[in-house]
């Protein structure tokens, strides 16, 4: 229903002055709508933190001259644009949210020559708790085939500036992955590089250490890396990894493992634990993660596949991983027996990628329909399990496409997750404020000095950790760590080989198969 009426408010000599150039007949007559306006990224009526970067975004409304007045408190800001893109100062945005007593409100005009619209008032929300200042990610490419260009990057989310922490230009090209942070530490982290210069880099207190935490019972390399909280542990899993291809256009690739284990790097011993039990024998491992607390070890097992040949696609559709545990003692550095903490299986699904908030409150994992690896699974979804009531519930930021890899704050306020949701293709950072109790805000994806750059932009946000400051590593820093002698680790438990992987080097033979850069 559109209407017009006269505006007597404070916005109407910006109005004008964005206008009367445009139709020497302008009056102050403006149509009002009841739609809110269409933007690019949607940041309507989302919570961010307080120090979040310009929320700058583009209209999507037809017309030639286009205004956003702002307001939060007594803060007012008025952004006038030719072709719809919203950019806001960093010094004038800041002082928004600071004044927002919890909202920013915003008024968007349009002008196609001869009419005024005014569009429907929209908010962002503002919390009370801030977000980690930096997020770093896996610069790549959506595919599986080349690792040729790589960068691992650290972006402000306070501002727009980004840099890169290892470009594997000047690394002989080698792959990296699979960077993870102790406690969201920007000194205590490491990242694996797989190639000529390959190994497992630990990086703490501005010191690099080359290792590989590799030892012969394992299956393959140490992969999907957990920091005990006491920094002195660090759990992977061991994965041969193969990957089948589709011949329908709505599925590209499907990844799975015909070996995956749990093992705990002691990184004071330099020694590899094997994670096994009575029941490792039936089982695939994979995916650790640690309680805040480091008493015990999340993580996703499978019955263990049949065939270690390339099993047809009926048997990968069958696969599916339940979210499991194991209590940890680390004076003894022994595991007590598997609980089931989310029978997936049951209901026809399968869990990864299990994250607990700082608080031991919250469990969020990714539910697909099956399989080990749901970055290319359109239905997968972010579940959030309360670990005090049992109760887990599809959570309400995800979207028609894919929803995968997501890790919290510090603080245990914030969430960031990848998502597809923009052309099923890429995968961008979202963040969403979670309460206390649970309770989720409207997501957000990560904002850019440019609005249009989401579109044109080819390069998936891969694996968005949080980081408390910026790294100070520089990529020069590794490549100079990479000439270091590999500290090779030494096996904490000798002889205790998992039959499953005795009977894969017995069929394919003892190798680390190349695991391929798709996602």
């Amino acid at each position: 229903m559109m209407g017009k009426r006269r505006i007597r408010r404070l916005v109407l000599p910006a109005i004008l002055m964005l206008f009367w150039g445009c139709s020497t007949k302008f009056d102050e007559n403006v149509t009002l709508t009841d739609n809110t306006p269409a933007i690019s990224p949607d940041y309507v009526n989302v919570t961010i933190p307080p120090n979040i970067a310009p929320m700058n975004f583009r209209i999507m409304e037809d017309g030639k001259s286009f205004l956003v007045a702002a307001e939060s408190g007594g803060n007012k800001v008025e952004i006038r644009s030719s072709n719809g893109k919203i950019k806001f100062p960093e010094r004038k945005w800041k002082k928004l949210v600071s004044g927002s007593n919890g909202k920013i409100s915003f008024h968007v005009f349009t002008f196609d020559g001869r009419e005024v619209k005014q569009f429907r008032e929209f908010f962002m929300y503002v919390a009370e708790e801030p977000i980690d200042p930096y997020l770093a990610y896996r610069l790549i490419n959506p595919g599986y085939y080349s690792w040729s260009g790589i960068k691992i990057m650290q972006r402000s989310i306070e501002s727009f500036e980004e840099e890169p922490v290892f470009d594997n230009q000047i690394m002989e090209k080698n792959c990296a992955n699979c960077h993870s942070f102790n406690r969201n530490s920007s000194d205590r982290f490491l990242l694996h590089i797989r190639g000529s210069k390959g190994g497992t880099y630990f990086v703490e207190d501005g010191k690099i250490t080359r290792t590989d935490p590799k030892i012969e019972s394992m299956p393959g390399g140490a992969t999907y890396p957990s920091w005990n909280p006491d920094g002195r542990f660090v759990s992977f899993s061991s994965n041969q990894v193969r990957q089948s291809f589709y011949s329908v256009p709505e599925k590209n690739i499907e990844v799975f493992d015909l070996v995956s284990s749990l093992i705990v790097y002691d990184r004071k011993l330099n020694e590899v634990i094997n994670v096994t039990d009575r029941d490792t024998t039936k089982y695939q491992q994979t995916f650790p993660s640690w309680s805040p607390d480091g008493k015990f070890l999340y993580f996703c097992r499978a019955p263990q596949l049949i065939s270690f040949s390339a099993p047809e696609m009926e048997q990968i559709k069958n696969t599916r991983y339940n979210l499991a545990r194991k209590s940890f003692d680390p004076v003894t550095r022994t595991f007590g027996g598997t609980e089931i903490v989310f029978n997936a299986d049951s209901i026809n699904k399968s869990v990864s990628f299990p994250r607990i908030s700082p608080d031991g409150r919250f469990l969020v994992f990714t539910l697909a329909d099956y399989g080990t690896f749901p970055i290319w699974h359109q239905e997968a979804d972010l579940y959030m399990l309360d670990l005090q009531t049992g109760k887990a519930e599809k959570m309400n930021v995800n979207s028609d496409k894919t929803e995968s890899y997501h890790t919290w704050s510090l603080n245990g306020r914030w969430l960031v997750f990848s998502s597809r949701r923009m052309d099923g293709r890429s995968g961008r950072p979202y963040f969403a404020y979670i309460g206390k109790d649970g309770t989720q805000g409207k997501e957000f994806v990560l904002p850019q000095r440019d609005p249009g750059l989401y579109d044109r932009m080819l390069e998936s946000f891969n694996i968005p950790e949080f980081v408390d400051g910026r790294i100070k590593i520089r990529p020069r820093d590794l490549a100079a760590a990479s000439k270091q002698e590999s500290l090779k680790a030494k096996p904490g438990n000798p002889g205790d080989e998992l039959p499953a992987v005795q009977q894969f080097k017995k069929e394919e033979g003892v190798k680390d198969n190349q695991r391929s850069v798709h996602e």
